[in-house]
């Protein structure tokens, strides 16, 4: 719960306050609701897996602990053998796939030390469409080896007939070098002096949340809500369901409820359950997402403001 310091001014990091734990509390279930439409439910997830109706979600993003020795909140990982590390990949990926319909797609987080055991766990039951690879550009470097600033996100899709709104997540970038065609502008915008892109697999536009972003929570490796919303605009429509294993303190289903999607979110910790309530009501009067305006993404640091 909230340590009560006084924060620096610009520290807008979310907390809970004791007042406000009952409230948020009831907003939680322990077991699957009857209508499974924008549920935070706080349990096990091999427990729950196995209960919920098959063939019921249109996306699937899970961020379970990478191999590494780690601790979340009341919860702990312990790093294993590559090969350990895959069977527990199994152990509850196996569980999700029957919970995706045939036009679904799911996507799997990571580091490069486990990028072998997804791609080959995932493709056991999946087709492998890409693998994104964001920069993470937070925290100190190495001195005997090169700085981790990069994690990867594998794309998979039950079958071919899955969903990809490419026009929905379009980058809109800076034209560095602009050409012309018989004195006009070609493929980009004279005005305002920018092109639209089709999205890579290489993402270099991505804040990681920090104590002054209004997202920030405690969590150890909470993801951005920018990069959530690439993945849902375009792996989704407006009122599918989303279901999100591990989910942390609330990204899926903050930015979930954002854009018009239904969600699923399964914690074991309570406290991760009680930030993903708090922020899911902190979204009823802010639906922003950082990074993101006028229905654009824009490159790092730059916006509508400084390119007009």
């Amino acid at each position: 719960m909230s340590s009560y310091k006084k924060k620096a001014p610009r520290n807008r990091t979310i907390e809970l306050e004791e007042t406000e734990i009952e409230r948020l509390r009831a907003q939680i279930a322990t077991m699957p609701p009857d209508d499974l439409k924008d549920a935070i439910i706080c349990a096990d997830v091999f427990e729950l897996l196995p209960t919920l109706p098959r063939g019921s979600f249109d996306l699937i993003f899970a961020d379970p602990p990478y191999n590494l020795t780690k601790k979340f909140g009341a919860e702990a990982f312990s790093q294993k053998s590559l090969n350990e590390y895959a069977d527990w990949l199994d152990s509850w990926l196996s569980l999700c796939i029957p919970l995706l319909k045939l036009c679904g797609s799911l996507y799997l987080c990571g580091d490069w030390r486990s990028s072998s055991a997804i791609q080959s766990v995932g493709s056991r039951y999946l087709q492998l469409r890409n693998r994104i690879t964001w920069e993470r550009e937070k925290g100190r470097g190495a001195k005997a080896n090169w700085k981790n600033s990069s994690e990867d996100i594998w794309f998979f899709t039950v079958s071919d007939d899955y969903t990809f709104n490419v026009d929905a997540v379009k980058q809109r970038r800076r034209v560095l070098a602009p050409y012309r065609e018989n004195g006009k502008a070609k493929d980009w915008n004279e005005a305002g002096n920018f092109r639209d892109t089709h999205p890579s697999n290489l993402w270099t536009d991505i804040s990681v949340p920090f104590w002054s972003m209004p997202e920030n929570t405690d969590h150890p490796t909470q993801k951005p809500e920018k990069l959530l919303a690439k993945l849902i605009l375009a792996s989704t429509n407006e009122n599918d369901l989303i279901l999100d294993p591990f989910a942390g303190s609330g990204t899926t289903a903050v930015v979930a409820k954002k854009l018009g999607r239904h969600f699923v979110a399964i914690e074991k910790d309570e406290h991760y359950c009680l930030l993903t309530a708090k922020r899911l009501e902190m979204s009823q009067t802010d639906r922003s997402i950082q990074g993101i305006a006028d229905g654009v993404f824009w490159e790092r640091n730059s916006g509508p403001k400084r390119d007009r």
